[in-house]
C-alpha cells in the first residue's frame, strides 16, 4: 500500500510536469515563463535537500495538528450523539461554523497570534477538524439497532459500550478518514506557511513565487507529494492493522 501510494504519485505528477512541457513548446515560452526539464533538474539536485528538511518540518506541525483533531473529534462527536437539545445544538454548531473557510480566518489568527509555530499548528489543526468532526458526528449519531437493543433490554448498555459499538461496526470508515486528513493536515500547514509564516515549505514556496522560481516551486511540490504519500500509506497501514487486529479480537462475540 505505501508502494502503491508512492508510484501512483510519481504518475500523477509525471503527467502534470509532461503537459506543463508540452504547453511549453507548443507556445515557445521562455524558461523564465516554463522551465525546462534541465533546469528543473538541476534545481532539483541543489534544492532538494533544504526542500526536504522544510517538509518534514511543515509534516511535523501538521502530524501534531491532525492529533489535536482527531481528539478534539471524537470529544465532541461523542458528546453530540444524542438526539437530545444538546446534542441537537453541538451538532448545529458544528455544522454552522463548518460553512466559514479556514483561509478567510487565517489572517484573525495570524493578527492575534503573529508568525510561528502556534498559527501553523492552530490552522492546521483547524482545516483537518471539521471534516473529522462531520464523519465522527455521523458515525455516533447512528445507532447500531441490532446490537444495541440486546444491552439496553439486558440493561447493560453504558456510554461506553454504546460508543465501542459504533466505532467498530464504523471502523472502516473511521479508518479511512483519519488517514485521508493527514492531506488535510498538510495542506492547512502549508497554507498557514504560505500566508504569514518564517519556516516551513510553504514559506519556502512563497520565495520562489516571488522570485518567480517556477523551478523551485515544483521540486518543493515533488517533495511534498513524495512525503506525504509516505506519510499516508503509512497511516493506511497501520489502519488495515487496526481493523485486522480489534476483527480477530473481537470474532465470534460481541464487543
Amino acid at each position: 500500500m505505501l508502494f502503491r501510494r508512492i508510484y501512483q504519485f510519481i504518475i500523477v505528477y509525471a503527467v502534470f510536469l509532461s503537459i506543463l512541457l508540452v504547453v511549453k513548446k507548443g507556445l515557445s515560452l521562455s524558461d523564465y515563463v516554463i522551465p525546462g526539464l534541465a533546469l528543473i533538474l538541476e534545481t532539483a539536485v541543489h534544492m532538494s535537500a533544504g526542500f526536504f528538511t522544510d517538509v518534514m518540518d511543515t509534516l511535523s506541525v501538521a502530524i501534531l495538528g491532525q492529533i489535536i483533531s482527531i481528539f478534539l473529534a471524537f470529544f465532541v462527536g461523542i458528546l453530540g450523539r444524542k438526539s437530545s437539545w444538546a446534542g441537537s445544538m453541538i451538532r448545529v454548531t458544528a455544522y454552522n461554523i463548518q460553512a466559514y473557510p479556514i483561509v478567510a480566518l487565517a489572517p484573525i489568527i495570524f493578527i492575534l497570534l503573529g508568525d510561528g509555530f502556534l498559527s501553523r499548528l492552530l490552522i492546521a489543526a483547524m482545516i483537518c477538524y471539521f471534516p473529522l468532526l462531520l464523519s465522527v458526528l455521523g458515525v455516533m449519531a447512528a445507532p447500531v439497532e441490532n446490537i444495541e437493543h440486546f444491552y439496553i433490554t439486558t440493561g447493560r448498555m453504558r456510554w461506553q459500550l454504546e460508543v465501542k459499538i459504533r466505532a467498530f461496526e464504523n471502523l472502516s470508515k473511521l479508518t479511512t478518514v483519519i488517514a485521508g486528513s493527514a492531506t488535510l493536515a498538510m495542506a492547512g500547514t502549508i497554507v498557514a506557511e504560505f500566508i504569514a509564516a518564517n519556516a516551513g515549505i510553504g514559506y519556502s514556496i512563497r520565495i520562489a513565487l516571488y522570485q518567480s522560481d517556477l523551478a523551485a516551486i515544483l521540486t518543493a511540490l515533488f517533495m511534498i507529494g513524495i512525503v506525504i504519500s509516505v506519510y499516508q500509506g503509512i497511516l493506511e497501514t497501520l489502519g488495515e492493522m487496526v481493523k485486522a487486529k480489534w476483527g480477530s479480537e473481537n470474532k465470534g462475540e460481541l464487543l
